[in-house]
Formats: C-alpha cells, structure tokens, sequence
C-alpha cells in the first residue's frame, strides 16, 4: 500500500510517497500553492498517479502540544482533503521537521537557493518516514 505524506504550509505543500512495501519514504513535489481547489486537484493527480491509498499529513504543533492557528488550518484543509479524495487521512505530529530537514541539508552542504527548493519535500518525507517507522513498530 502506498501512502503520501504531506507538509502543508501557506505558500508550499510537500509531498512524500512512500514505495510500495511501505518501508520507505521519498519526497517527490512541492506544490506552490495558488488556490485551495489547484492545491486539491494537483493532489488528486498524484493520488491516481501513485495509486496512494492514505494520507498523512504533519500537524504542526506547539512545543507544549497545543495546537496554534497553523495546526487549525491544516486540520480545516485537511478535511477538504479528505472530503475530495475519499481516502483515509491521519495525522503524524511535525514538531521540528522543517528545521531537522533544514538540518540535514545543511550537512549535505546544499545552498541556501537549493534548499529552500527542497525543504517542504523533505519534511514531508521526514513526517511520512516517522509514520512509516511507528507503523513498522507496531
């Protein structure tokens, strides 16, 4: 089964996929985003591409686990999500993806033009490699 994994931001959606054995997680887009009915659709093309059958989508917190006003709107989007793609859709706690990516990058000694490229990417595989890991646990 393949699953996606998505770190969804005001300007940016990343996108992961995972391969097929779900082990492993590949960022694969990021998506600029326009409109939510675009963002939607473009997701949908990848849903059939992929042949995805979950979603997981990193639900940016505080560090004391509350929710702020950016987990509210990628828990409002992510319903829109759900309601247009009919696949099942869970959230994986994305505290500090984006830096440990930024992280990563940086040790890989990418510049800073590239990185900013390829971070939404990478957290997303990030928050879609932790779901995998916790599952493969279980």
């Amino acid at each position: 089964m393949r699953i996606m994994g998505l770190d969804v931001g005001d300007k940016t959606i990343g996108v992961a996929i995972s391969d097929l054995m779900g082990w492993t997680a590949q960022g694969i887009e990021v998506i600029r985003r326009t409109n939510e009915e675009a963002d939607i659709n473009r997701l949908a093309e990848l849903v059939d591409e992929y042949q995805v059958e979950k979603i997981v989508v990193g639900l940016p917190k505080n560090m004391n686990g509350t929710l702020g006003p950016q987990g509210e709107k990628v828990q409002i989007f992510s319903t829109l999500i759900k309601n247009k793609l009919s696949l099942p859709l869970e959230f994986w706690d994305e505290r500090l993806t984006t830096v440990a990516a930024e992280k990563l990058l940086i040790g890989a000694d990418v510049s800073r033009k590239k990185r900013k490229k390829v971070v939404d990417k990478m957290a997303a595989a990030l928050i879609l490699q932790g779901y995998l890991d916790r599952q493969s646990n279980m």
